[in-house]
């Protein structure tokens, strides 16, 4: 038997929470409109584990799974563009490959936007702090948008790299290497903290022909065969990936 029941706008089941717990599986189909896949998340299951998810695209002929949903989410990428990272993701055990868009542009406003789709908000404002903070860039007077492209959702802080690596190189306006991933956690103190399961984001990676991996320092050996990991302690090495930046900063402000 299925039962099918409404949402309300924080994504809960409308109603009495009881018929959530009559039944043996919860499932959400998630997805925007503009985009043509959809994913299928388990919320509660006691057949299974809960951390699976289900990606299928939308065609005229109904739904049809997408056995690779990193190339899917990769097709439309730009890699000559500033302001654009890949992230490699972890999605239950299935490594997801995502493109991060960054746009940083003067504010005309008294208090600068700061707007987000497919990550938290609040998760933002921590890495512009950190960046601010640890690494010297400005922020202030400027506007601040963030997308993850495709409408795609991510929870995980191992993010956070690569949306400091997109607004970095949207400040300076001078892209990142095309054939590069990034992953990883930072810290409030600017450190940069490994996460879990690297081992299997180098490998997506590899597969899908990334050769440069930006990443944190890890305590064991990791598979490099066929790509060039960058290793970082903190936000501070970011630098490094703009050789060209105290140019850029220069052109734009107007100097």
């Amino acid at each position: 038997m299925l039962l099918v029941g409404h949402v309300t706008k924080e994504g809960v089941i409308a109603g009495p929470r009881v018929l959530e717990h009559m039944v043996d599986t919860v499932m959400y189909f998630e997805g925007e409109r503009g985009h043509q896949f959809r994913i299928l998340r388990a919320v509660k299951n006691r057949f299974g584990p809960t951390d699976e998810i289900g990606v299928f695209e939308m065609t005229d002929g109904g739904l049809s799974e997408v056995t690779n949903p990193s190339a899917l989410f990769l097709a439309d990428r730009n890699g000559d563009v500033s302001g654009a990272a890949v992230f490699a993701g972890i999605e239950g055990t299935r490594p997801v490959l995502v493109e991060i868009q960054a746009l940083v542009a003067p504010s005309p406003l008294g208090t600068p936007r700061r707007n987000v789709v497919g990550w938290d908000s609040g998760r933002l404002s921590m890495v512009l702090a950190v960046l601010e903070s640890r690494a010297g860039l400005q922020f202030t007077g400027k506007d601040v948008y963030l997308n993850v492209a495709g409408g795609f959702r991510i929870s995980e802080p191992a993010a956070d790299l690569a949306v400091a690596a997109a607004l970095t190189s949207a400040l300076y306006g001078l892209p990142l290497p095309g054939s590069m991933a990034i992953f990883g956690e930072i810290g409030l103190s600017g450190e940069i903290r490994a996460v879990s399961q690297m081992a299997a984001r180098l490998k997506e990676a590899s597969k899908l022909g990334f050769t440069q991996i930006l990443a944190p320092q890890s305590r064991g050996k990791l598979p490099t065969e066929g790509v060039a990991l960058r290793e970082l302690a903190g936000v501070g090495d970011l630098f490094e990936l703009f050789p060209e930046q105290p140019a850029a900063e220069s052109q734009a402000a107007g100097l």
